[in-house]
């Protein structure tokens, strides 16, 4: 049993963490692939020091270290049982822009989109854009030499790559870049160290004529620019230095893009970046009733200047129904197609463009190929290519065992030769396995996605999974195609790299790997050395199912263990604040992978499959990774594969207070409408004591509430009270009827906003109900607390069910509290009242979205409203962004003819209820709420509105800026002519 290793000095030398404990470990052990194995320990440097450090000490004790960023491979390069070595936290700089020479200077864990934010100011732009854009880092779209759509046009990060700067395996810094004929024989002739070692070695072996034969004999067609097999040998060998015919520089770099982090550390990167495209973009969508069809479309695609050409299969397009964000992206779609090819062209204007895209249509329709070609602009377009770069995390939320596995993922080609390739393909999967493939990406460049449906839990699946690649390879090389178009070879590929390209061209690739890395400390078995693909993969072959009790109703996922499977790792969750959307807000301010929705899923995936205790859910580390989980829910619509974290929270808390126990401020919160409606009774003792500073300080400290936190007053007049006393009537002849929830922070913490709709209402000719429904539920379900939550929502849909009809629907103030009947309610109910808890909540609306709606049917209309001019800046709820819509926010408050309405692009606002108030929590909510609103309502004139649907959100505005927020209620009767 080898000796274990002490971390000690090591952390100790480091400016940087290093985490050996057992729940990072276990977040860092799988990626967005299908591998999963725990690592030693996981290092965050935060200087090039401490990377030199950890290679020393990696060759001290012959253990591996395996650079990672944002973590989104699909070939298992960052799983591995060495150090992983995140340098996505720190490693984060712009060095340097020359918008002259055009190059910019980075270091390895700048996001792409964010690099393109800033190159946008001077003109330029980096080209190649993977799916993953919005997370994926550059020092990992290096190491994988990714592309992405537009790769017809701009080709590759290597196409881009002019100079790294990193550490050798010995430790020794180096720069790789361009270099003459005789700059090359200098590097040569250097001192005896391991550069001088890795010139000479490049020297001897691709000087000799009979290697570079070799490559170019067994090596992918030259003509397929999507190659990532081996190391890019055949890349390097056309430099002048070998070849006097050859104007091309040598440069390590090519050899480098691609090598997976197995030949250098890197921490600087200058890259290529080039003018911004023509400024208009359009897309032509044309429908298929075969995937045959569209790639033979694709070849009369591409002979025009185009920037993507993508494909999207009926198996994605089936996906989107099961997404809240995705679904409303199916729009384009006409009929039922088996395939959509989604081409880009830009110009300088929509006609130019419309008429390369007349031209495809005009030839597609001779060949008989294709039924419906929509061409699409500005932001209809935008949603297009949403829906194409979700395809990934689409294909995870398919339920159930059976999933779309990554092991052809990119197998690329000739174009010409794609149509008779991808034939070939389904029909020996067909044929040996009588399986199907789920076809997506890159038709115009030779590279469709092709994942397999596979289940990879059982031991049949994981045998199919290796003979299905070992086919597929046999496959690409009839063809002289490259195994890894653009997701490398990893784990997934190098079992069968020799296959690939040949004995001898194997033999050179291992032994160049030797020469940079004698001992095999960067990023061990990968690419070569690779263990057997179909080992280390996520789930156990035959594991007997468990099955897991839970209050939340989690069949159509098939049990809340399947439930947290659906998160494939795709890191959608790991996008910041600067790229918008709600997911996942504590990540945005910590940058913390332990507070991702992926870090999250996997936790929980992992420790409920592998515990055998009676309640799995008593686990601290389930806890810790749970615990700065907002309950946004902006995971539910924002994942691809709808992974709800917040529902999964829910369910967790409940399990492990009943082991437990439930927290006294936990009691407290759940408690809230109980609380508030003493506090109506004696409000002027409640105001008087939290009216004080000083003692409200010592009172929010005895209940664990941060002591800057204000408290809300309470108020002797709820809305209901009011209401039972007024008895108000519509002041003029009545148009509708509506059923008002006098929800419980609305009811004693807001009345005012009650009172103010139902005069609202009643001023524009509508009679407001008020049904006997008892509190939400809202602040249990926070807490965990869902049996309580339960008892609350079967009374309530109980009461729907005389009182709410498509005529009469119920309308709520607070977003987050009517939204239960639309979210958790139909989950929570039970089995024997769901269907009437769907009926109903298909009558439950959002003020804003049942005032949009009257609106749209012109029963309220702008006459009604003043002529005045006034700006108003809308931030809306986490929840209204994730199960509804807040432009219908936007659309309400610039009813008035001069109001001028803009969202603020800001997530969540931090509160999330008692979030934002628990003293251990205040300083992230706080941080959160710095990233976007708060610097935006500071900016607004004071003459400006902010508007804010979520009390949470008015009250963190409050504390925050010192400045009022309206409800969109106020703000309309505000405007109502009298």
């Amino acid at each position: 049993m080898p000796t274990p290793i002490d971390f000690a000095n090591l952390v100790g030398a480091m400016r940087g963490d290093l985490h050996t404990d057992d729940l990072t470990r276990r977040l860092y052990a799988t990626d967005a692939s299908a591998y999963q194995e725990t690592p030693l320990a996981v290092a965050i440097p935060r200087s090039e020091s401490d990377i030199a450090l950890l290679i020393e000490f990696a060759n001290k004790h012959s253990v591996g270290l395996i650079p990672r960023t944002a973590g989104t491979s699909l070939a298992g390069q960052v799983v591995g049982s060495g150090i992983v070595v995140d340098v996505s936290r720190h490693f984060t700089g712009i060095v340097e822009v020359n918008s002259d020479q055009r190059w910019v200077r980075v270091q390895p864990g700048v996001i792409r989109n964010e690099l393109n934010a800033m190159l946008a100011e001077h003109g330029l732009t980096f080209g190649p854009e993977t799916s993953t854009q919005n997370r994926a880092m550059l020092g990992g779209m290096v190491g994988n030499n990714s592309c992405g759509s537009n790769s017809i046009h701009y080709g590759s990060t290597r196409d881009h790559l002019i100079e790294v700067r990193g550490f050798l395996a010995d430790g020794s810094e180096v720069v790789f870049r361009d270099l003459s004929p005789e700059e090359f024989d200098v590097k040569c002739e250097g001192p005896d160290c391991l550069e001088t070692k890795l010139y000479r070695h490049i020297r001897d072996r691709l000087g000799d004529k009979t290697v570079r034969q070799g490559i170019t004999d067994e090596f992918p067609k030259p003509g397929i620019r999507r190659r990532n097999t081996g190391y890019a040998l055949d890349c390097l060998m056309d430099a002048s230095v070998f070849d006097v015919n050859s104007d091309c520089p040598f440069n390590f770099c090519k050899l480098i893009a691609g090598s997976e982090g197995t030949l250098i550390f890197i921490t600087e990167i200058k890259l290529r970046v080039v003018a911004l495209p023509p400024p208009v973009s359009g897309l032509q969508c044309a429908h298929f009733d075969s995937i045959a069809d569209a790639l033979q479309a694709t070849l009369i695609a591409v002979q025009s200047d185009v920037y993507a050409c993508e494909l999207i299969d009926h198996n994605i397009l089936e996906c989107t129904t099961r997404s809240i964000e995705h679904s409303k992206n199916r729009f384009f779609l006409g009929g039922s197609p088996m395939a959509i090819l989604v081409t880009e062209v830009r110009g300088d204007s929509e006609a130019e463009v419309r008429s390369v895209h007349e031209s495809t249509e005009t030839s597609m329709r001779a060949a008989g190929l294709g039924y419906a070609y929509p061409v699409l602009f500005g932001e209809d377009a935008l949603r297009v290519w949403e829906l194409r770069k979700a395809g990934l995390g689409l294909l995870g939320n398919i339920p159930g065992d059976e999933k779309t596995v990554p092991v052809v993922e990119d197998t690329a080609v000739a174009i010409q030769d794609l149509p008779d390739y991808i034939a070939e393909f389904n029909k020996r999967l067909e044929e040996q396995f009588g399986i199907q493939c789920v076809h997506y990406a890159h038709a115009g460049s030779g590279e469709i996605h092709l994942r397999p449906i596979i289940n990879l839990k059982t031991s049949e699946g994981k045998r199919i999974f290796r003979e299905v690649a070992q086919v597929v390879a046999g496959l690409v090389k009839e063809y002289r195609g490259s195994l890894s178009g653009e997701h490398g070879d990893g784990r997934l590929r190098g079992e069968f790299l020799k296959q690939m390209i040949g004995d001898s061209n194997y033999n050179l690739v291992v032994e160049l790997k030797r020469t940079w890395d004698p001992r095999g400390i960067l990023n061990p078995n990968k690419i070569v050395d690779t263990p057997r693909m179909n080992e280390q993969l996520r789930y156990q072959s035959d594991a007997p199912e468990r099955n897991i009790e839970t209050v939340f109703d989690f069949s159509a996922q098939q049990g809340i263990l399947r439930a947290a499977e659906m998160c494939n790792g795709s890191g959608d969750c790991r996008k910041t604040h600067l790229a918008g959307g709600v997911m996942c807000p504590s990540y945005m301010a910590t940058r913390n992978e332990r507070d991702t929705t992926r870090a999250r899923a996997n936790t929980l995936r992992q420790i409920l499959t592998d515990s055998t205790d009676a309640n799995p859910f008593d686990h601290p580390d389930l806890h810790e990774v749970m615990d700065l989980c907002l309950s946004c829910k902006g995971c539910k619509s924002e994942c691809p594969s709808t992974v709800d974290i917040g529902k999964m929270k829910a369910e967790f808390l409940q399990h492990y207070q009943d082991a437990n126990g439930v927290p006294i401020r936990s009691r407290i919160v759940a408690g809230y409408a109980r609380g508030q409606a003493i506090a109506s009774k004696v409000p002027w003792l409640w105001n008087g004591a939290f009216g004080i500073p000083f003692v409200r300080r010592l009172l929010n400290r005895a209940v664990g509430f941060h002591p800057n936190r204000t408290i809300p007053p309470a108020s002797s007049m709820t809305l209901v009270k009011w209401y039972e006393r007024t008895q108000p009537k519509p002041d003029r002849e009545q148009v509708g009827v509506v059923h008002l929830f006098a929800d419980e922070f609305t009811n004693y913490g807001d009345p005012q906003i009650g009172i103010t709709l139902v005069r609202l209402l009643n001023s524009l000719g509508y009679q407001v109900l008020i049904p006997p429904i008892r509190e939400s539920g809202r602040s249990q379900l926070s807490k965990g607390l869902l049996r309580e939550a339960r008892t609350l929502a079967r009374h309530n849909v109980g009461v729907l069910a005389s009182h709410v009809t498509d005529d009469a629907p119920l309308i709520g103030v607070e977003p987050s509290a009517i939204l239960t009947f639309r979210d958790e309610y139909v989950d929570l109910v039970g089995a024997d009242m769901a269907d009437d808890a769907r009926r109903h909540a298909r009558n439950c609306y959002t003020f804003e979205e049942w005032f949009a709606g009257e609106i749209d049917a012109g029963r309220i209309s702008a006459d009604e409203f003043t002529t005045e001019s006034k700006q108003v800046w809308v931030h809306g709820h986490c929840h209204q962004k994730s199960l509804s819509d807040v432009s219908l926010t936007r659309n309400c408050v610039s009813l008035p003819v001069n109001y001028q309405a803009a969202e603020i692009p800001s997530g969540c606002c931090g509160m999330a209820g008692s979030f934002g108030y628990e003293s251990e929590h205040y300083d992230l909510s706080m941080q959160i709420g710095e990233m976007v609103l708060f610097p935006a309502v500071r900016a607004a004139s004071p003459d400006d509105l902010i508007s804010a649907a979520g009390t949470s959100c008015r009250h963190q505005i409050k504390d925050g800026t010192h400045r009022a927020a309206h409800h969109p209620i106020e703000i309309l009767w505000a405007a109502l002519r009298v």
